[in-house]
């Protein structure tokens, strides 16, 4: 593990890409993870107390981004990974001909930024839906402790594995359902990572468009909008605008006949 944690501290630089900046600067204010009321999903979560005070002595920093603003872009110097403190991002990535295509949504307690592991340079831009917060988390120090520490080792692989579990997911979601399983899907995942932070599973403000969402499912904006007429002319939910109230949620995990997909995304956060 210690040698591939090396290899992690010393990413290959790919020869495709030209490092740039990174977009926000950290502001110099400690974040402490042994107090933070996100303890039970965020990175440190299953860390024994002695090693999350450890990590503080990271001094990981804070940067407050404003809706729309992007946090990093495609290109940018890996240099720190994400803990979302408030608010909800949006991951995406820029295709070939130039068109961007939204590869994940994150909110309070997940982690953002670990695409730049492989090649030392961002491979996505997260962008704010919303005014959020984030803890930066400077990815080499982390090594640096990690490297002598197998709970810190344990923690770390469990973030890759999430990681490869959530682009599993996606490739699952595209590959092989239909448009009602698509949004439907969606919106129960929505509704358990809602749940586990506290909030109303059943009732929420979408964070996200439309288009974003057809952006994210493969559909187009017409397809989402039908979908969710479809859905509500059913009774298993209510729209207005961009507030929902799920009706019916036995019906919509049965118009989710392939639930495995949503099954696998509550072990990953129970597994956080």
């Amino acid at each position: 593990m210690s040698a591939v944690l090396d290899s992690f501290a010393n990413p290959v630089k790919s020869p495709l890409r030209h490092q740039t900046k990174t977009t926000l600067p950290v502001e110099q204010l400690r974040m402490r993870c042994v107090s933070c009321h996100l303890g039970e999903l965020c990175f440190p979560c299953g860390v024994a107390g002695s090693d999350v005070r450890r990590l503080d002595e990271l001094k990981f920093g804070r940067r407050k981004v404003k809706i729309g603003q992007t946090l990093y872009r495609d290109g940018d110097r890996f240099q720190f990974f994400y803990a979302v403190r408030s608010g909800t991002f949006r991951s995406n990535l820029m295709l070939s001909d130039g068109r961007e295509q939204v590869n994940g949504f994150y909110m309070a307690g997940e982690i953002m930024g670990l695409d730049g592991i492989a090649f030392g340079l961002h491979a996505s831009s997260a962008t704010a839906l919303e005014d959020a917060e984030v803890c930066a988390i400077p990815y080499t120090h982390l090594v640096e402790i990690a490297a002598g520490n197998s709970s810190l080792q344990q923690v770390m692989s469990r973030m890759m594995s999430r990681e490869i579990l959530r682009e599993h997911s996606l490739m699952m979601l595209l590959g092989s359902m239909n448009a009602e399983e698509r949004l439907a899907a969606f919106l129960l995942n929505l509704s358990h990572r809602l749940k586990v932070r506290g909030y109303s599973a059943s009732e929420f403000h979408l964070r996200m468009s439309r288009a974003e969402i057809g952006s994210y499912l493969g559909m187009t904006l017409e397809t989402v909008s039908r979908t969710f007429s479809a859905f509500q002319q059913l009774r298993l939910l209510e729209v207005d605008k961009r507030h929902i109230r799920l009706v019916d949620l036995e019906g919509l995990r049965q118009a989710y006949s392939k639930y495995a997909c949503v099954k696998g995304e509550s072990r990953q956060e129970q597994g956080a």
